[in-house]
């Protein structure tokens, strides 16, 4: 068993007159913090902003080569107006009454003269069978002139539309929205104020765990701080890049990135804080301390980022836009984090001086602090004598947590599904269905060389799961056209394709047919239609077909997500590997560290899986969900491990590996378990948006990120370790040296 001493062997002045030197680095370091918090203070107002400047359209989810953006994109020849449909649901049980009827089309004409309404492409209100419901048509333009309307604009125009149509509503009826737009504002009210309530959350984790971990009234306030000065900064920086379209900004990203600057800036503080407090038993000059502090902890907070950053921007080899998006934007919002933590947080601390630590501040003892660490000199001593067993044993437990990888059912969720609540717009949804049938407003979308039309038409209508119903299959609506018969008094058929007359003209030799599916849009069911579909229209000689509309983009994007997948999480743990490598000067140890975070990866995934369906009760996950959970999992979660191990090595290099051990578990423990603890719990806060996504994936990572806290790190890491000896370090010197 190792001995852990609780003072160096090499121990620097403490007189009062030395100081270490000052120069051009610490100055630099000094006027970084004035420019990271003149900036950050600056840039809290653009958090704000962020959702002007955000693109949440199929554009900015879709895959560029995929079939439904082409399709997307020569659609938009034939529509000068592109819009989002939907429709207000007007009901009651018991049966409509003159006075529901009356307010019913009272609301028609309402959404008629409603600016951002697409009215060519409106239609009379329709009427269930049994008389309980009435469907009021609410299209909302999304794209004009190949100009897209913003996304916070189109939800401001669909709670306008719903605000207008209630207003005054005889008693008992009830009106719902529904449709792509009802679902639309639906997401948009789940994100609505996400940046203050996750900050809120988020903060209030934070500050209670600081309270718990420094038990100082007063030191939890700089960390906290230099978090928020992080989080302005990230802001102002991703709201003008994205506003210039050199980065992509979407919901996702926006949700996620206060919950990643806060736990990663609270991480780098604790690593910092706990270093500064150790040498504040070194040096009375509490600058000094500083000094040496911020170069002992550099290269592990800095490793620590740029892994992070580098795991991130892995994802911009995605083939999926909001992958894409999320890359740069996480990256953007760790490296500003790192900037405040490496400038403003510890000239902040070396300012206000020792009194922040009340009631225990450090003094000049000549001690490492180690006996203030007896739990974790204690755990150190006990798997340093009892390694094998120990990381035997921790192995095996993870080993039976990957069993519930079974159960994990990632092949994606329909709209009602990606709620974690049942909104408004969900209850319209199904009372649409239930009283008209499947929403034809969403068919598929078809593309084809205008000479092939009566032939693609055939092998469409052909195809299981398309709707066999009298005009289900047919060339595109000329809307325009549609609306001016309406008002000379043409009526077309109600039954049947359009007349000619009204259809589209044909641009280049294409044209556009489209197709009600038997099914609703979001369902498996109707994924597996447009699979059909391609494989029957792409079968036509000559026609040069392809298959777009919202289920095909959605089955895409869930393609693409696979692919996606399979792609990113090799290069992450190549580049992961290469950091490693680098910084601890070895070949065994990165390997080792990977294995053990991709095994915990494996075990959180399983665990989550189960309680997804056991728990929660969730349909499923995002076809997304394991490579978003893998990249921040083991992005973030090798940070602890370059935290121990960068310490171990330091410790190594004067006592030798077995005692360079549990010296660095011992002065580590602590301050990465809280660390540990903080991103779990600031991960954790993403389920207080009703989004199914982020909150399985904030589960996930929380539990992953305790896995790796409480047993990779303090438990299977150093055990193994400590059972390979020296030999861990090799290539290097250190793997030969006297231990």
């Amino acid at each position: 068993m190792t001995e852990v001493s609780t003072s160096r062997e090499t121990t620097p002045a403490t007189s009062k007159k030395r100081q270490l030197p000052r120069g051009l680095p610490v100055f630099s370091v000094i006027a970084v913090a004035i420019l990271a918090f003149l900036a950050g203070g600056a840039g809290g107002s653009y958090q704000g902003k962020l959702a002007e400047v955000q693109k949440n359209d199929n554009a900015s989810y879709l895959p560029a080569s995929a079939e439904s953006t082409k399709v997307l994109a020569e659609s938009a020849k034939f529509n000068k107006i592109e819009n989002v449909p939907g429709f207000m649901i007007f009901h009651r049980p018991g049966g409509l009454t003159a006075e529901d009827r009356a307010a019913a089309s009272k609301a028609a004409e309402t959404v008629a003269r409603t600016p951002g309404i697409d009215t060519n492409a409106l239609t009379p209100p329709q009427t269930s069978s049994d008389g309980t419901t009435i469907a009021v048509f609410t299209p909302l333009v999304q794209k004009q002139d190949g100009k897209d309307v913003q996304f916070d604009k189109i939800a401001k125009l669909e709670q306008q539309i719903v605000d207008d149509t209630t207003a005054d509503l005889p008693a008992g009826l009830k009106a719902y929205p529904a449709g792509q737009s009802g679902l639309f504002l639906a997401f948009s009210d789940a994100f609505a104020g996400a940046d203050s309530t996750l900050l809120l959350a988020a903060l209030a984790v934070v500050i209670v765990i600081l309270l718990f971990v420094y038990r100082s009234p007063v030191l939890w306030i700089f960390p906290t701080l230099s978090a928020v000065l992080a989080l302005g900064l990230s802001s102002i920086v991703i709201y003008f890049l994205a506003k210039h379209e050199v980065v992509t900004l979407n919901g996702q990203s926006a949700g996620i990135m206060p919950v990643l600057v806060l736990g990663a800036g609270t991480d780098y503080a604790l690593l910092l804080t706990a270093r500064y407090r150790e040498e504040l038993h070194f040096y009375p000059n509490r600058f000094d301390a500083m000094i040496r502090a911020w170069r002992g902890s550099a290269p592990a907070i800095v490793a620590s980022a740029v892994t992070v950053i580098l795991g991130l921007l892995c994802l911009t080899f995605s083939s999926l836009e909001s992958d894409k998006s999320l890359g740069p934007v996480g990256a953007i919002s760790i490296a500003c984090t790192l900037i405040l933590s490496m400038s403003f947080l510890p000239v902040a601390l070396s300012l206000a001086g020792r009194w922040v630590f009340w009631p225990r501040k450090p003094k000049v003892d000549q001690q490492v602090d180690l006996a203030s660490h007896g739990f974790w000199a204690r755990v150190a001593s006990k798997v340093d004598s009892s390694r094998r067993p120990a990381w035997i044993g921790v192995v095996l437990v993870l080993g039976i947590c990957l069993i519930g990888l079974g159960s994990l059912n990632a092949q994606g969720l329909n709209t009602a599904e990606g709620f974690t609540d049942t909104p408004d717009a969900v209850i319209g949804q199904d009372l649409y269905v239930s009283k008209f049938g499947q929403d034809t407003s969403t068919p598929a979308v078809i593309t084809t060389n205008a000479g092939s039309v009566d032939a693609v038409i055939g092998a469409v209508s052909k195809v299981r799961g398309v709707d066999t119903k009298p005009g289900a299959v047919c060339v595109q609506v000329d809307y325009p056209k549609l609306a001016a018969a309406a008002k000379s008094g043409a009526v077309p058929p109600a039954a049947g394709c359009a007349p000619a007359a009204l259809q589209i003209e044909p641009i280049d030799g294409r044209t556009i047919v489209t197709a009600t599916l038997a099914d609703a849009f979001d369902s498996r069911a109707a994924y597996d239609t447009v699979n059909r579909l391609r494989d029957a229209v792409h079968g036509v000689a000559g026609a040069d077909a392809m298959v777009g509309g919202a289920s095909a983009a959605t089955l895409d994007v869930q393609n693409a997500s696979v692919h996606d997948r399979n792609l990113i999480i090799p290069i992450v743990l190549v580049v992961i590997f290469v950091v490693l490598a680098l910084l601890l000067r070895s070949i065994v140890a990165p390997v080792l560290l990977i294995l053990t975070v991709v095994l915990s990866f494996g075990a959180a995934l399983g665990i989550s899986a189960l309680a997804f369906e056991h728990l929660f009760h969730f349909a499923g996950a995002d076809p997304s969900f394991p490579l978003f959970t893998f990249v921040f999992l083991v992005a973030l979660g090798i940070d602890y491990n370059i935290f121990l191990m960068t310490r171990i090595r330091e410790e190594s290099l004067q006592h030798g590996t077995r005692a360079g051990i549990s010296r660095g578990l011992t002065v580590t423990g602590g301050v990465i378990t809280s660390a540990g603890l903080v991103l779990a719990a600031t991960f954790a806060v993403l389920g207080v948006l009703p989004i199914v996504f982020l909150a399985e994936l904030g589960f996930a990572v929380a539990v992953g990120v305790l896995m790796d806290t409480i047993l990779v790190r303090s438990v299977l890491v150093p055990a193994l370790s400590a059972d390979i000896g020296k030999k861990i370090w090799w290539p290097s010197k250190l793997a030969n040296a006297e231990d």
